[in-house]
This record gives C-alpha cells, sequence and structure tokens, in this order.
C-alpha cells in the first residue's frame, strides 16, 4: 500500500493537473477527516453508486462540479499550497454540492447555484479560520454548513430555484411512534446508511464502501466511524425515535463524524479518550434533536452541525490526555488532517 502512494505522489507532483487532481481526491477524504487520495477516490465511488442506484445522479455530478470549484477557488485565493494540497478546500465544497443537488430541483439555475455555492464556501472557510483560530479549533464541515443554510433558505424566495425534497417551514410537534418492528436487517441497513448519509446518500452499500475507504487509511478510523453510527442510532431509538428516519440513517451520520474526530483523529486514541469520545457522541445525538427542533419553522436540515457544535464543546476544555495540538495538524486554521494511519 506505502509502495502505492508513494508511486501516486510521485505522479502527481510531476503535473500541475496531478497535483490539481491529488487535492480534490484528499478533499474527498477530508469529509471523513483522512488524508489519503485512495479514500477520496473510493468515497467518490461510494457517492457515485448511491446517487444512480437511489435515482439521484445529479448528486455525483453536483459533488464533483462542487469539488473542483471549491479547490479551483482555493487555488485563485492563493491558500497556502501545503492545505491546498491535502485537500483542506475540497470537503466543505463538495458537501455544499451535495445539499443543493439533494433538497433543490434539477434545474438549469440549480448548477449556477452549486457553482456559486461551492465558490463562497472557500472564502467562507477562510473567514471562519480566521475566527476559529482565536480559540485554536478547526473550522469542521461548518463552512458548508452555514453557506447550504443560506442558500436553502434563500431558495424559497427565488422562483426559479426549485425546491425538492426540503422540508416546508413548520412548527415543531412532537414525534410519535412508528410502528415499525426492528429487526436485525433493519437497524444493519440503517446503521450502514448513517456511515453514507455523510454524504447525503440513502444507500447501505454505499456505507460499506465508505468504511472499507476508511480503512485504508486507517482501521481505527473505520471501527470508530462504525462505533459512532451504532451509538447514534441506539440512542436515538432508546429516547424515541422510531420508523423512517432511523432506516434511512438520520440519526448516524452526526454520530459518526464525531466519534471519528474525538476518539481517533483529535485526541490521541487511549481508554479515558474513549470515554470522552462516547460521551460527545451522546452529545451531537441530543444536539441533533435541539437543531431539528429549532430548524424546523425555517424549513431547513441541521446537516452537520450537530456533529461540529459537540466537537468543538468537546475540544474546547483542552483535556489534557494528549491532544494533539492543532497548530501541528491544521494549516492556518482552516481544517482537520488526519492522523497517521494507526493499524
Amino acid at each position: 500500500m506505502n509502495s502505492i502512494a508513494r508511486t501516486w505522489d510521485s505522479i502527481a507532483d510531476r503535473h500541475p493537473i496531478g497535483r490539481f487532481v491529488d487535492a480534490c481526491l484528499r478533499g474527498a477524504s477530508q469529509v471523513m477527516l483522512q488524508n489519503n487520495p485512495l479514500t477520496g477516490l473510493l468515497i467518490l465511488g461510494a457517492i457515485a453508486w448511491g446517487s444512480i442506484r437511489t435515482g439521484t445522479a445529479a448528486v455525483i455530478v453536483g459533488v464533483l462540479v462542487a469539488l473542483i470549484v471549491g479547490t479551483l477557488t482555493a487555488r485563485l485565493l492563493r491558500v497556502s499550497a501545503a492545505s491546498w494540497r491535502q485537500g483542506l478546500f475540497g470537503f466543505s465544497p463538495l458537501l455544499t454540492g451535495a445539499a443543493l443537488t439533494t433538497f433543490l430541483a434539477d434545474r438549469p439555475l440549480l448548477w449556477v447555484y452549486v457553482v456559486l455555492g461551492a465558490a463562497v464556501t472557500t472564502v467562507v472557510t477562510l473567514a471562519l479560520s480566521n475566527v476559529l483560530r482565536i480559540w485554536g479549533v478547526a473550522a469542521l464541515t461548518f463552512p458548508f454548513v452555514l453557506t447550504s443554510w443560506f442558500l436553502l433558505m434563500g431558495a424559497y424566495q427565488f422562483a426559479r430555484i426549485g425546491i425538492s425534497t426540503l422540508s416546508h417551514p413548520a412548527l415543531p410537534v412532537p414525534s410519535e411512534r412508528a410502528n415499525v418492528p426492528l429487526t436485525f436487517e433493519f437497524l444493519a441497513t440503517g446503521m450502514l446508511k448513517g456511515v453514507a448519509q455523510v454524504f447525503l446518500i440513502d444507500d447501505w452499500i454505499s456505507g460499506v464502501v465508505i468504511l472499507v475507504a476508511l480503512a485504508v487509511n486507517s482501521r481505527a478510523v473505520a471501527v470508530a466511524a462504525i462505533l459512532g453510527t451504532v451509538v447514534g442510532t441506539f440512542v436515538a431509538i432508546g429516547l424515541g425515535v422510531y420508523g423512517d428516519p432511523i432506516g434511512k440513517g438520520l440519526w448516524g451520520f452526526n454520530a459518526v463524524l464525531t466519534a471519528v474526530a474525538l476518539a481517533v483523529v483529535l485526541y490521541r486514541p487511549s481508554p479515558a479518550v474513549a470515554v470522552y469520545a462516547l460521551l460527545g457522541t451522546i452529545t451531537a445525538v441530543c444536539v441533533q434533536a435541539a437543531l431539528t427542533t429549532a430548524l424546523t419553522p425555517l424549513g431547513i436540515p441541521t446537516l452537520t452541525a450537530p456533529f461540529v457544535i459537540a466537537t468543538w464543546l468537546f475540544l474546547l476544555p483542552k483535556r489534557d490526555f494528549a491532544p494533539i495540538a492543532h497548530h501541528e495538524r491544521v494549516e492556518e486554521a482552516t481544517a482537520v488532517t488526519t492522523a497517521r494511519p494507526r493499524r
């Protein structure tokens, strides 16, 4: 595997196009806090499979367009070459492209919206990084969240930007128990979808491919992702979430990201860190529930905001169980790069 990586790096370094492709692939992997072009390639393959299989092929197109535009915008803005090459300006635009093509109707102006959103997400990444540097935390996926929230809310006012799968603004109401049997198959596919839902993909096979992609770079990260979706799902069920949201993995993806960030990437793994990360993962589920209530009147989804908020809250105390210093991991505090693979 190391020889393949060295060969790819050698090829990519020889030409500007190779470096650009490498930065884009790493950007896809950085959504899961990884820095590996093969992981990124497998993730893009998982998105393509899931979007085509679920009849939403516009999503993979939007992902690729936004990834390219965001990465190119960062290059034109002359960001740090090291940060750019690690894909730190590709992952939030990628998610913006996925969100816009998922929630908005496939009309000609949608693609203008996607290009605009990807470019703006890069600018927002730089802006938030300058602010968050004060507290020593990374922006994570918040540039994607903030940009997508504004664009999705704005879509309600733009007659030529059609709403597709967004829930219309409404007052929140208490959840009711759905009569859905919690069989092994239902839970297993729902948990795998929880991994894929990081990229807004409703397909369990895509979740499997993403886990394989994570294991290529770090088996510890893959295990953390599995535990994250399991914990997120069972905490949601235990608190009274039933039916479609569980089957679609909608209570797993924020837990996945939080578990990966706290248990493996941002702190050195240890028993104390495992307990701390478990508490953070449970917190992410509760934050997701709270934000769902708060955002229902606005008609927009929580996206990965629960992950961002929970992770920030568990990083800011700056516990001393061997944290990985941010200045060692993040150029210009733009995002988080992955720790070295732990095998």
